[in-house]
C-alpha cells in the first residue's frame, strides 16, 4: 500500500495568500519567511497592551484605501445584479463580472 499525501489550501495568517500543506506535520501559518517575521514583530508591538494579540491595525490611510476598494466591490456587485435585472446580454454581463472580479481581487490584496 502507498502512502499519499493530501494537499489543502491554506491562507497564509499574514498576507492571505494560498499556501500548500503537504499534509505531514504541523500545518504552515506562512507562506514566506518574510510573512512570518512581520506576524511576529506585530505581536511584539502589541504585546503587553490592551490590543489584542490577533488584532490588525492600519493607518487611517490604509484603512481609508480599504473601505474605497470595498466601495469598489460593491458598486462593481450592485452594477451586475442591475443588468441582469435589465435582461443584460452576455457580452454586457461578462464585461460587468470582469469589472466585479478584478475589484475584488484589488480588495483582496490589502496586506
Amino acid at each position: 500500500m502507498g502512502s499519499s499525501t493530501r494537499v489543502r489550501a491554506r491562507p497564509c495568517q499574514w498576507c492571505g495568500r494560498e499556501i500548500a500543506d503537504a499534509g505531514l506535520g504541523r500545518p504552515r501559518r506562512y507562506c514566506r519567511q518574510s510573512c512570518r517575521q512581520r506576524a511576529y514583530e506585530q505581536r511584539a508591538a502589541v504585546k503587553g497592551s490592551s490590543v489584542p494579540e490577533d488584532a490588525v491595525v492600519l493607518t487611517a490611510e490604509e484603512a481609508a484605501g480599504l473601505s474605497d476598494r470595498i466601495y469598489q466591490v460593491r458598486c462593481a456587485a450592485e452594477d451586475v445584479a442591475g443588468a441582469v435585472a435589465e435582461g443584460a446580454g452576455a457580452a454586457e454581463l461578462r464585461q460587468l463580472c470582469d469589472e466585479l472580479l478584478a475589484a475584488a481581487k484589488a480588495a483582496d490584496g490589502w496586506r
